[in-house]
């Protein structure tokens, strides 16, 4: 069986190196935590990403961890979900894939009460989903805006390329954003995105980066659960990349710019804490880069000094609360010239509105 039961280390040694949001949950009470990856932990993307938090929740005393990789969006969910709460008594669930959500987490969670559910990306309503379920994310389009602005600096071909998984709303609001970035650099830069189909497709993500490097695109980024193929596909055509889900840094060092990286501690601990003090369960859960629940990787050797200035310059007024990505600098149009944020509107991370985005900024090159 995947699953294996993990025993939490001792107190001693473990506690001074945590967080001070851990190091309160200390007192708490015991509980098993189960988390569902859909691919293997160490993909250098998505499912590391979630790994690498999984391994501080393991730090905690009391905490006893379940995990399950390479688990597929279909009834092989529910199974594992039931497993974990009918033979290791968990008490709390993270299933990490975006089609875990609907209807295999719900399903699940009607059938035992007493657990709570948190999934990763799915948009959690009240009264229409139960209150034992919620959702978390991150506002990871501000680090691909970043990314952006360092693409738009580097790039000598002005060509842009995207290598992404599905056309849904998160991934479209990652296109648009690192785009836009590009394009607040030079407007005349333009991305062309792949979709692929589904999150792990090496074999097609291999393709689209060569066919897109075949076109003259000179800076890679992606929207795929493991990015490893994109950049070292992409490395070894001699372009540049921006990585995504987690550091992809030393799979390329000397093609690798910056990347759009997750924190998924910061809203693991937060769900887990309100499970062990008994608090309601916090149903919807979202936060970017000044909440530290994503981050962007060191910059690589290549980047210029003009690149990190610019995007250090956004970085900081995107943490002071000051920066909006979506509005405020005049209409923005789709790339069929329709318009999608009328001149004046302001769309800030928390409105809902974008959680459902349905179209490619001016500039893309594809279709949803």
């Amino acid at each position: 069986m995947r699953r294996r039961l993990l025993a939490t280390g001792g107190l001693a040694g473990v506690s001074l190196a945590l967080p001070g949001a851990l190091r309160s949950a200390f007192a708490q009470a015991p509980i098993t935590v189960g988390i569902i990856y859909v691919g293997p932990r160490d993909d250098f993307g998505y499912n590391q990403a979630h790994a690498e938090a999984a391994a501080q929740l393991k730090k905690m005393p009391g905490v006893k961890l379940v995990e399950e990789e390479n688990v597929p969006e279909t009834q092989a969910v529910q199974k594992s979900m039931q497993g974990m709460i009918s033979q290791d008594g968990a008490k709390l669930l993270f299933p990490t894939s975006f089609g875990y959500f609907d209807p295999h987490m719900l399903e699940v969670a009607k059938k035992n009460t007493g657990v709570r559910f948190s999934h990763c990306g799915g948009m959690w309503t009240q009264g229409k989903h139960p209150a034992n379920t919620g959702s978390f994310f991150g506002y990871i389009d501000e680090a691909q805006y970043l990314n952006g602005v360092v693409a738009g600096h580097m790039s000598k071909s002005k060509k842009l390329g995207f290598v992404a998984a599905k056309p849904i709303p998160q991934v479209l609001r990652n296109i648009n954003a690192f785009t836009m970035g590009a394009r607040s650099v030079d407007p005349k830069i333009t991305t062309t995105v792949i979709f692929t189909g589904d999150w792990s497709m090496p074999v097609k993500e291999a393709e689209a980066t060569n066919g897109l490097a075949d076109q003259g695109v000179d800076v890679f980024t992606m929207h795929v659960d493991g990015p490893k193929v994109v950049v070292e596909t992409a490395a070894k055509r001699g372009k540049m990349v921006c990585g995504y889900h987690a550091s992809q840094a030393k799979l390329a060092p000397q093609a690798y710019l910056t990347g759009a990286e997750w924190n998924w501690l910061t809203a693991y601990t937060r769900i887990l804490e309100a499970a062990r003090t008994g608090k309601p369960h916090p149903n919807f859960v979202r936060g970017g880069l000044k909440d530290g629940f994503v981050k962007t990787s060191a910059y690589g050797p290549a980047v210029s000094e003009a690149a990190r200035k610019g995007a250090d310059a956004v970085k900081a007024r995107m943490v002071a609360g000051s920066f909006d990505i979506f509005g405020g600098s005049g209409e923005i149009k789709d790339n069929t010239g329709k318009v999608v944020v009328p001149k004046g509107k302001v769309f800030k991370q928390t409105d809902l509105e974008l959680e459902g985005m349905n179209y490619l900024v001016e500039g893309v090159i594809g279709k949803v």
